[in-house]
């Protein structure tokens, strides 16, 4: 007998989008139970930053200084190497929030404090090894999500069902929304090597002959990525490993003692980038956010960012409605007019910073390494390094949260929200 659950809202997808939007719908009073296909969150995720705008939405729910005391690295400045020349890009010194840098944060860290967070509201469930596979719809209107956990089919009824379980999302190819490719010229190898314990410095982007390394601290290691031209990997795997080795040490010196780490082929992931979004987000029912309703670059480490946005937004918008079920398939299309403009601003310059800063190295269209005339510019220009960091680190039109608290005046701690 397939067992059935009974919410008022279900998030498939307990990545950053799904794990905020089920905070904060929780917190409204909204009955909320979130899906992640996986049994924990210790994965090697691509992105790693938690931007100043996302600190300023913890801040904002009292929860950021607990955050900052998980293990991260401060980016108050950004800089890159162009064959020995430095370029400062991004200062965020001079940002109007209270916590003006990025921190490096390995993606698990920030997920599991933040469910452990939401776990002490009554409203909120999570369901692990639950995976989110086929839309239940009645007379036109989305109803719920049929999901297999554990390997046992059960079926979620709810009021409304959030897709954000990124770009491979099962239920956003059923949904059959449009989507619109706006395509990327290049792919990520991601691997990591060990870190000697040399001063922090903020020097993250180093460019090399036809690719670019970028190096996040993690303490004790960094995690690297090696980016190359799209659908360029066979070309490097018929070089050797010892060949991209060698490229490694050549344009990051600092990283040769460590070049053994690299062992073989199996410790390099290749990371497919692309850039879309849905032409529509919602229906009765449904509603897409993250990188289910748009895919993003990894340029300027901005799609997490994105995504906690989008969640903010979809619960000032709706939470108040959901819970006394009033909820309309208008409002819901408001979370994509009010979250539109940014997606589609923030992807434009990722595929100018793509056309102009990268490719052209990437794609082997240059004989000399040297910063494009832009960056010269950004870095001799003290203001525009300011300017960068706003568009970097708030993103364009920030949310805050509204939505409403039903857990004030209760004593934090005391919830019998649960994880199963």
């Amino acid at each position: 007998m397939i067992e059935t659950v009974e919410t008022q809202c279900c998030v498939v997808g307990g990545g950053p989008a799904g794990i905020v939007a089920g905070y904060l719908f929780a917190r409204a009073g909204v009955k909320t139970l979130v899906l992640e296909k996986h049994g924990d969150f210790l994965r090697d995720f691509r992105g790693d930053t938690v931007h100043p705008s996302t600190i300023e939405v913890m801040r904002e729910l009292g929860l950021a200084e607990r955050l900052l005391q998980r293990p991260h690295q401060r980016y108050d400045k950004l800089s890159g190497d162009f064959g020995g020349e430095i370029v400062r890009v991004a200062d965020f010194s001079a940002l109007p929030v209270k916590y003006k840098f990025i921190a490096f944060m390995p993606q698990w860290d920030f997920l599991d404090f933040l469910s452990e967070e939401a776990k002490q509201l009554p409203a909120f469930s999570l369901y692990m090894n639950c995976e989110g596979q086929e839309l239940i719809e009645e007379n036109g209107r989305v109803v719920g999500v049929k999901a297999v956990r554990e390997g046992k089919e059960i079926h979620i009824r709810a009021a409304l069902t959030i897709g954000a379980d990124g770009r491979h999302s099962k239920i956003r190819s059923e949904s059959g929304f449009a989507v619109k490719n706006i395509g990327a010229p290049i792919d990520v190898l991601w691997f990591r090597m060990r870190r000697d314990q040399a001063p922090h410095e903020d020097m993250l982007l180093h460019a090399g002959i036809d690719h670019f390394i970028v190096t996040i601290d993690r303490g004790d290691y960094w995690q690297c990525a090696y980016v190359i031209a799209k659908d360029g990997i066979e070309k490097i795997r018929d070089a050797g490993l010892d060949a991209f080795k060698a490229s490694i040490g050549k344009t990051v010196p600092s990283l040769k003692p460590h070049l053994d780490d690299i062992g073989s082929w199996d410790d390099v992931k290749l990371l497919t980038v692309a850039i879309d979004r849905l032409e529509e987000w919602s229906r009765p029912g449904l509603l897409f956010i993250g990188d289910s309703a748009h895919a993003m670059s990894p340029i300027g480490g901005v799609g997490i960012n994105l995504a906690v946005q989008d969640a903010v937004a979809a619960a000032n918008l709706l939470s108040g409605k959901l819970r006394e079920g009033k909820l309309s398939g208008a409002d819901l299309d408001q979370v994509r007019q009010r979250r539109l403009f940014p997606t589609r601003a923030t992807q434009f310059v990722q595929v100018q910073a793509q056309n102009f800063i990268l490719a052209p190295i990437v794609q082997g269209r240059v004989r000399r390494i040297r910063p494009p005339l832009i960056l010269r510019i950004v870095s001799r220009i003290p203001y525009m390094q300011r300017k960068v960091a706003s568009l970097v680190g708030l993103g364009v039109r920030p949310e805050h949260v509204r939505s409403p608290d039903a857990t004030a005046g209760t004593e934090t701690g005391t919830g019998s929200g649960r994880s199963i």
